[in-house]
């Protein structure tokens, strides 16, 4: 009963709040609030839910977070938000509607008016319109679209005149170091055995910038899911350490000792259970970098490119190089948030096992 009410009144407010963020964090609009991540505890959910609340891909768990941040009783709902809503969130984000509103949105971001009008216009008539509107488009209309923005460019001819062996070698190059999973398939594609400079160009107007988004996106999710899970274990493991140390100091001699073991060990697990999110939070740090220094190159190529072809993806390099770095800054944050847990319980553990 929860789950259904819960879907019905969310999804009220997506269409309406998911294309543009109805609050923003403190400071920079659009962008999680920076600052030192502190050990599980309110505010540190705060700042998670900040995160997930601006750079989340699925448009439920966004709206959703920014209800929790706006509500009345904040840290109540940033609590259900997080220990009760999320996971359903997720596997409600999977099913049809949500995720057709979500694939609506990545194409307005990546498949820009200037270089594919027809797309854009097609994803701007269904993004606020019915369920049956974005699932036409997702299943026929945005390739029709597509379609017509290819017959137009290849009518023109401008795109194919100003492709360059420049411009061919600098994509070859961009598919063996690109960080990206996604943008290194578009680039195998553009150049696949029986390619010619049409699909060189399709690359540069669309494809570049819709698999660098997707690389994102993926990054963001697996991010999101991961250290939700991580941040709920961790929260129990404290919470069960913590009882275990109460209920020692406050035992009789005769059992003090072996309740001080136990928790001991139950701190122990506690700083076990950091391991993961530790490494996967420092790899995050290096890939972002990676991620940011691939678009700053691409960037300064886009602006030193006079051909028509590169004007498509000099904005998206710019955003991408932002996004990324952007990224890099939430890794350390987290990765800071995971150090002070670690060393948390490490304290609780010598606490435990040194002598009263």
């Amino acid at each position: 009963m929860f789950k259904r009410a819960f879907a019905v009144g969310l999804c009220g407010v997506v269409i309406a709040l998911s294309g543009s963020p109805a609050m923003a964090a403190p400071g920079v609009p659009g962008v999680v609030a920076s600052g030192p991540v502190r050990v599980a505890d309110a505010s540190a959910d705060l700042e998670w839910t900040w995160y997930l609340a601006f750079r989340d891909p699925r448009a439920l768990i966004r709206v959703s977070a920014q209800l929790a941040l706006s509500h009345t009783d904040q840290e109540a709902a940033v609590a259900r938000f997080l220990n009760e809503e999320f996971d359903y969130l997720v596997s409600l984000s999977d099913e049809s509607d949500a995720r057709n509103a979500d694939f609506v949105h990545q194409v307005l971001e990546t498949y820009l008016p200037d270089f594919s009008p027809e797309v854009n216009a097609a994803a701007r008539q269904v993004v606020n319109g019915t369920a049956a509107q974005r699932e036409e488009f997702v299943r026929t209309g945005f390739d029709a679209a597509k379609e017509r923005d290819r017959l137009a460019r290849e009518a023109s001819g401008a795109q194919k005149r100003a492709i360059i062996e420049a411009d061919r070698a600098f994509v070859r190059h961009l598919g063996e170091v690109d960080p990206g999973e996604q943008v290194r398939s578009a680039v195998k594609w553009a150049l696949r055995p029986g390619s010619d400079d049409g699909d060189l160009v399709e690359f540069f107007a669309y494809g570049w910038a819709s698999a660098g988004q997707l690389d994102l996106d993926a990054f963001r999710m697996a991010s999101a899911n991961n250290n939700t899970v991580w941040r709920a274990t961790a929260h129990r493991l404290a919470a069960e350490a913590q009882a275990a140390e109460k209920a020692a100091r406050e035992a009789a001699d005769e059992v003090a000792v072996q309740l001080r073991e136990a928790a001991a060990r139950a701190w122990r697990t506690a700083a076990d259970q950091t391991a993961p999110a530790r490494t996967a939070w420092a790899d995050a740090q290096e890939f972002a970098l990676r991620q940011a220094e691939n678009w700053r190159a691409v960037a300064a190529a886009a602006q030193a490119a006079t051909g028509p072809n590169w004007q498509a993806i000099g904005g998206p390099a710019q955003t991408n190089l932002e996004q990324w770095t952007a990224e890099r800054q939430s890794a350390v944050e987290q990765a800071q948030y995971w150090k002070d847990l670690l060393a948390q319980a490490e304290a609780g553990e010598k606490r435990m096992l040194e002598k009263p």
